[in-house]
């Protein structure tokens, strides 16, 4: 399992993400133009998580034999677990962890910046077993 993380394609899945979210931060404060804060980080969300699968498509899985719309599932459902992932970390250090260990700044952005890396491995072993099979 170690030598998949270590492999060329997951350099690649890690790039794509980046580009993914990099895709997702600027396209909310675009969006903030002429929306709510709100509805701008859902379609922003969105935009990054379609921006993803593209390029994951493209980049990272592919050989992938699977249909469009079976990819388009499972990636979605992947990414779900990802979004649960990510919520129960940066919720678990914002209240419990991090206060115990005393910490009391930037405990947010500590948090969430956490679970947002969290569910990198298991995505990629999710995309790679089921979305992009």
């Amino acid at each position: 399992m170690k030598q998949q993380f270590l492999s060329r394609q997951f350099l690649v899945f890690l790039l794509t993400g980046g580009t993914a979210a990099a895709i997702n931060f600027g396209s909310r404060i675009i969006y903030n133009q002429w929306m709510g804060f709100s509805s701008a980080v859902i379609l922003a969300y969105i935009t990054g998580m379609i921006t993803a699968f593209i390029l994951a498509k493209l980049f990272v899985f592919k050989n992938s034999q699977q249909s469009f719309h079976r990819s388009a599932v499972f990636f979605i459902l992947v990414n779900l677990v990802a979004v649960l992932q990510t919520w129960a970390i940066s919720m678990g250090l914002t209240y419990y962890l991090l206060p115990s260990l005393g910490v009391t700044l930037f405990v947010h952005e500590i948090a969430h910046a956490i679970g947002v890396v969290a569910p990198v491995f298991t995505s990629y072993i999710g995309h790679k077993r089921w979305s992009f099979q």
